[in-house]
């Protein structure tokens, strides 16, 4: 018969090995019943609800497997079931901490502070900064305002003033010169048409054939298409036969299929 295994010696040597294999699967049913139990099957003991899909049953909240049973969870004052399997199972409240894993202690905050959304650590009121483990009030220099960053002094200077020390100081502004607004670097820039000079703003001179560009790294100017920048000067652009300027229009170039050759464009050999 398929699935029957073939026996060729004594009798009495067969009845052995049949008891011995039925005796090894008792013996793996036998050990197979706890481990099963412990995965939420069989019968559905007390404090625990039958799964609504898939067979099998979970502890209700506050209870975890022991072997068949479900037994309860030793929850703290000011803590919650998670549900979890893992861990201690629970967890503290919103504005407590765990203490040694075994007790949930509120987070102690200083005068002037309240806890954070997080529930899990505090900040100062508006009008305090963090002083260790307090909360002490800013000293507002003149022409400041409270900020909302909890780091730093908590407070920044208005427009037109500029943090020294504890005190906002004005920016001194050249004449032709504007405020930047920027939170570092340059405090203040010089106006269309004029440069930075040893702290002023100067006119800039402006030559012939040219008009204003604001590129800090030049003159303040740029020569007209056609025309080249020579020392203050914008001078015409003498092109070669079979050149054409390129797309800055103050230099040229040789026409496709020629190269330069002693100033002039010769046709490639």
């Amino acid at each position: 018969m398929s699935g029957l295994i073939s026996w060729t010696g004594p009798k009495s040597l067969y009845r052995g090995h049949r008891l011995a294999v039925f005796g090894m699967v008792g013996l793996i049913a036998f050990l197979a019943f706890p481990v099963l139990a412990q995965d939420g099957t069989g019968p559905v003991p007390e404090n625990a609800e039958a799964r609504n899909y898939g067979g099998g049953w979970d502890c209700t909240l506050g209870y975890r497997v022991d072997g068949e049973e479900c037994v309860a969870l030793d929850i703290p004052e000011n803590a919650y079931a998670t549900g979890r399997s893992y861990g201690s199972g629970w967890s503290c409240k919103r504005g407590y901490e765990e203490v040694g894993g075994a007790v949930c202690e509120a987070i102690s905050m200083p005068e002037n502070a309240f806890l954070q959304s997080s529930g899990f650590d505090w900040q100062c009121d508006r009008g305090y900064r963090q002083d260790r483990e307090t909360c002490v009030p800013i000293d507002l220099p003149e022409n400041a305002y409270l900020t909302d960053d909890p780091s730093g002094s908590g407070w920044a200077c208005e427009r037109g003033f500029t943090a020294l020390t504890d005190a906002c100081v004005p920016i001194a502004v050249p004449e032709n010169g504007y405020l930047t607004n920027a939170g570092y670097g340059a405090e203040w820039a010089c106006e269309r048409g004029f440069f930075e000079f040893d702290g002023r703003c100067d006119p800039v001179a402006l030559p012939a054939n040219a008009f204003l560009d604001q590129d800090a790294y030049g003159p303040g100017w740029r020569c007209e298409r056609g025309f080249a920048a020579v020392d203050n000067a914008c001078v015409a652009m003498d092109l070669p036969v079979n050149a054409h300027l390129d797309r800055s229009g103050n230099r040229w170039r040789c026409d496709r299929s020629f190269q330069l050759s002693d100033g002039a464009c010769v046709l490639g050999q």
